[in-house]
């Protein structure tokens, strides 16, 4: 599977923001189980099915939220976040400022880069 975001300048006669192409070689749609390979697929997740485990311990500078919510809300989310999947269960260790503005922005999804992940994995990150 390949993803693709193709950039284009804004000017007068042309607004748009982001063109995505997703593409894949055996048939079955992308970003679905049957379609992932070991690498990373990028996915639109609900907010609420990504467990942020170390969300208690650390703390967001505010300035940084509310610049990127400037920046979401004029031209979208940039990079993605990245989350492990185990067990189809959802986990983001990174990305903190971008989860949490969208959370202020009150915006349901994110995009992000998913990697499956093994329970060790997981352990791994929590440590």
């Amino acid at each position: 599977m390949a993803n693709f975001v193709v950039q284009l300048p804004k000017t007068n006669s042309f607004n748009l923001k982001r063109f995505c192409v997703s593409a894949s070689s055996n048939g079955n749609p992308p970003g679905s189980s049957e379609s992932r390979g070991s690498g990373p697929v990028i996915l639109e997740l609900p907010l609420d099915k990504i467990r942020r485990p170390l969300m208690r311990t650390r703390a967001n500078d505010q300035n940084k939220v509310k610049e990127l919510m400037d920046s979401i809300q004029q031209i979208g989310l940039q990079v993605p976040i990245d989350v492990i999947e185990v067990d189809g269960n959802y986990y983001g260790f990174s990305g903190c400022h971008r989860y949490e503005a969208h959370q202020r922005l009150g915006l349901p999804t994110i995009r992000c880069k998913v990697r499956r992940g093994t329970k060790e994995t997981l352990r791994h990150h929590l440590r």
